[in-house]
């Protein structure tokens, strides 16, 4: 059975742009070897917006070395990038948008929720790359809800859908460059069921909404995460009320992390370069080799 090491509860929010209030389970910063592959997850809302004329966002702003995903659960978000990918992802689709050697990408509601208004929650993970991929060609998968395997748990305990990684033989559609899994579980109140990942993995369990307890004992609420050990790799949820669970697992990426921003990197030679690359205008270029 797989142990917890620790609980931690999201931070007072902030303000990403003037269209997505967060608040930052985890970042690289702090937790960057315990959470690795993994180097942040925001959580944006739950938060009311009224209609407007203007949409609201993040404007053009570079990455490389890492990937970012952004799942949405309600509300519409329109993403547009330096390779000339772009869309619309609404709730129950998911982005993956690898930086690799640089990208630059802005992020707004979309023309029609701007329009209407409504909630927005949705959440945004950093996922590390190894030093071999960080110059990778920068790309984009949209991943649409209905391409997302959906796999019932054992009991009528709820589902999961497999995003990224393997399930029971349902994979997901995600393309990762390292071992990774991104399950989304919903879970129904007074379910109990048993995972497995890889012995060896990072294993984070995050409820976004509703009251768990991992391994049947550890209390977790609303924007909680459970960090677990590496060792193991069988472990347990029981669900004291209707819930939403991120799971996240993956093989550690056990290199340096040095990061600046937008830039992760291994060293700060690295991130001096990425700083230096960006205001010259070569992203733009290495969008679009």
């Amino acid at each position: 059975m797989k142990k917890i090491s620790g609980l931690y509860s999201a931070p007072k929010g902030h303000w990403v742009g003037d269209g997505f209030p967060v608040r930052s389970l985890f970042s690289y910063d702090s937790m960057g070897r315990h959470v690795s592959p993994f180097l942040l997850l925001d959580y944006a809302g739950p938060a009311e917006f009224e209609p407007s004329d203007t949409p609201r966002g993040v404007g053009r702003h570079p990455h490389r070395g890492f990937e970012t995903v952004t799942i949405v659960y309600a509300g519409e978000v329109a993403h547009q990038d330096s390779t000339g990918a772009g869309g619309v992802i609404g709730p129950g689709d998911v982005q993956w948008m690898t930086a690799g050697a640089g990208i630059i990408h802005e992020e707004f509601h979309s023309p029609e929720f701007t329009r209407r208004g409504g909630p927005l929650e949705m959440v945004q993970l950093w996922v590390n790359l190894p030093a071999r991929d960080k110059r990778a060609t920068p790309g984009y998968q949209h991943l649409a809800k209905t391409d997302i395997p959906v796999v019932e748990l054992p009991g009528g305990a709820g589902h999961l859908r497999v995003i990224a990684g393997e399930y029971l033989g349902h994979r997901g559609p995600a393309r990762t460059f390292t071992p990774v899994d991104v399950w989304d579980l919903k879970l129904k109140a007074g379910a109990n069921v048993e995972l497995t990942v890889p012995d060896g993995h990072t294993l984070a369990l995050v409820v976004l909404h509703g009251l768990i307890r991992a391994n049947g004992s550890q209390p977790v609420r609303e924007a909680q995460m459970a960090l677990y050990h590496r060792e193991g790799s069988t472990f347990s949820i029981a669900a004291d009320s209707d819930a939403s669970v991120l799971l996240l697992a993956g093989e550690p990426i056990d290199e340096p992390i040095a990061g600046y921003g937008p830039f992760v990197m291994n060293t700060k030679d690295e991130i001096r370069e990425a700083i230096e690359d960006f205001n010259s205008g070569r992203f733009e270029a290495a969008a679009t080799t």
